[in-house]
């Protein structure tokens, strides 16, 4: 059994890992310096962590897509390679919308990235991106595509809600937004009342959305709801939600504030989840400014129903060298 990397990529949060049907996996996370958006490519899950980094999009100097450039993904979609990302102005940092580049060839790694614009809700959609907006994933079902992102109600201090999309392309909503979860206990309410880093998993006839809950110290946790595959997505009552967190700050495993996952098929085709987290607690300062969320995957399981199971292994963790303070070379 292959023996993952961890951290495999330090210093990346919000990391995210595509699998192609080439075979190769394709990488991009949150930069330190949240200036650009970058993508690595391997043929294998620990190759990623010595692969050359190719810088696609570096921010704008002013306006729109000038700041906080954030959780980029990077998916194949109805016949193109796409990157959804967060982003903010200058001189306005809080008003983050979610923006896509588009690559103009078949190979990400070569092919010229070109601006997609910000994301279009559909023609009587009043409401989707008006508001902070952020986190977007898009997902493939009997033949039409999904998205789901986080979006604040009312101001940037509101309420980050999850809702959910039917795509027209891959730029714009082909329906109106679906409300699918809101922070509705305890544990998706400390400091701030937050439901955002969707992630899709597709197991044993059921389709499962893992999210992020409350702020991102020791506290940040994942949520997980789950719908018939067979139900109709945009109906929210199809969707059960867990009343109890899947993954928590563990202590006696040094990891703290476990969250912003993606799901990916491992290199003996197992299934892994791939998410960041600290080794300590204490955050000095602004926890934008601690760039220790490191990039980690774990082996998910599944229990007796079907649903899966989210538990570190110690064998597995912190098996290459890096430092339990803050390091300095940000990069």
């Amino acid at each position: 059994m292959v023996k993952y990397l961890s951290p495999l990529v330090p210093q990346r949060a919000d990391p995210f890992l595509y699998k192609h049907t080439d075979g190769k996996y394709y990488f991009t996370a949150t930069c330190p310096k949240y200036d650009r958006i970058e993508i690595r490519c391997a043929d294998s899950i620990n190759e990623i962590a010595t692969a050359k980094s190719r810088t696609v999009w570096t921010r704008h100097l002013f306006g729109i897509m000038s700041s906080h450039i954030w959780a980029p993904e990077i998916h194949y979609i109805m016949g193109k390679w796409v990157i959804y990302f967060a982003a903010g102005e200058l001189p306005d940092i809080w008003k983050i919308r979610p923006f896509t580049l588009i690559c103009k060839t078949d190979d990400p790694m070569t092919g010229e990235w070109m601006e997609g614009g910000m994301m279009q809700a559909a023609e009587d959609d009043p409401y989707s991106f008006t508001d902070f907006s952020l986190d977007m994933t898009v997902f493939e079902h009997k033949g039409k595509w999904y998205t789901i992102w986080a979006q604040k109600v009312g101001s940037t201090n509101g309420i980050s809600n999850l809702y959910i999309a039917e795509l027209e392309h891959p730029t714009k909503l082909k329906t109106v937004q679906v409300l699918l979860t809101t922070p509705d206990y305890d544990w998706e309410r400390i400091d701030f009342w937050v439901n955002e880093g969707p992630a899709v998993l597709k197991h044993d006839g059921k389709i499962y959305v893992t999210f992020s809950a409350s702020a991102t110290g020791s506290m940040y946790c994942m949520g997980m709801m789950s719908a018939d595959e067979n139900s109709d997505l945009l109906d929210p009552l199809s969707w059960t939600k867990n009343r109890y967190p899947v993954l928590e700050t563990d202590e006696s495993l040094k990891v703290y504030g476990p969250g912003h996952n993606c799901f990916v098929e491992g290199d003996e085709g197992e299934q892994l989840c791939m998410l960041h987290f600290r080794n300590y607690e204490r955050i000095w300062g602004d926890p934008l400014r601690d760039h220790n969320r490191h990039a980690h995957v774990m082996r998910v399981t599944y229990d007796e129903s079907g649903a899966p199971v989210f538990r570190f292994n110690k064998d597995e963790l912190y098996n290459t060298p890096f430092e339990n303070e803050k390091q300095k070379n940000i990069n």
